[in-house]
């Protein structure tokens, strides 16, 4: 999209209030920290639970090309009203990158259909991120794998639909993998779920880490084309009356 791309990034804004090791790490917010390793042409609006209809205002999201979504704690918080206003915004093209824990929330879970669940363990283990598909465009720049140190562990079985994409493959120091770079479509909205995250660990100040949201923000950008027709439709070519 050459005018640029609109992004907004929305966090739940919890866990940096409330836990004295996040807070630490990301004083005024990982959503803050996130914007500030976005490396895209355009604008940045940031928005939270708190605000008034959580910052995702009609006017955000219909300015909004890609949004990014990071939550956890209170995901039975966010109101269905803003949960169908996001749906309907990625079904006629916003793209959505769900971040780390945001795989249970209303959003992503009423993307997929599916309960999103899986097997979690938080001790601080070694993540190392495997790139199964070099060639996709969210790809770009990053080698053949990328180390967390410290990372909370999530592993299969992941109850998702089959990814369109499977870009990358996570193994942990425990042992358990986990699909952890998902792509998807729902209606003309592109939809990336990229795991690591957790709000204890400095995972968005990682420069790998950046430039795959990055390039996922890219890659999820709509596309310049009219919202599809539907219903009733005039044939194209001259035919004869069927209607008698």
């Amino acid at each position: 999209m050459s005018k640029g791309i609109n992004a907004t990034i929305w966090n739940e804004y919890r866990h940096e209030k409330m836990n004295e090791k996040a807070a630490s790490i990301y004083p005024q917010g990982m959503h803050t920290v996130i914007a500030e390793g976005l490396k895209v042409k355009g604008n940045i609006t940031l928005a939270t639970l708190d605000e008034p209809e959580h910052g995702l205002t009609e006017e955000v999201l219909n300015n909004t090309d890609v949004l990014i979504w990071w939550g956890h704690i209170a995901h039975g918080e966010v109101q269905d009203e803003i949960v169908e206003r996001v749906y309907q915004r990625v079904l006629k093209g916003m793209g959505l990158i769900v971040l780390h824990s945001g795989h249970f929330s209303k959003i992503f879970k009423k993307l997929m259909g599916t309960s999103c669940d899986l097997k979690w363990r938080e001790v601080g283990e070694k993540e190392r991120i495997w790139v199964v598909n070099p060639g996709h465009p969210i790809t770009e720049g990053i080698g053949e794998y990328v180390v967390l140190p410290e990372e909370e562990m999530y592993g299969e079985h992941f109850d998702i639909p089959q990814p369109d994409e499977l870009v990358m493959v996570s193994w942990f120091e425990g042992g358990e993998v986990f699909r952890s770079g998902c792509c998807y479509t729902r209606g003309m909205g592109k939809i990336f779920y990229f795991r690591p995250g957790h709000e204890t660990y400095p995972t968005y100040y990682n420069p790998q880490v950046r430039k795959i949201i990055s390039n996922a923000v890219k890659w999820a950008a709509p596309i310049e084309r009219e919202y599809p027709r539907y219903g009733n439709a005039q044939p194209l070519e001259s035919m004869e009356d069927k209607s008698q």
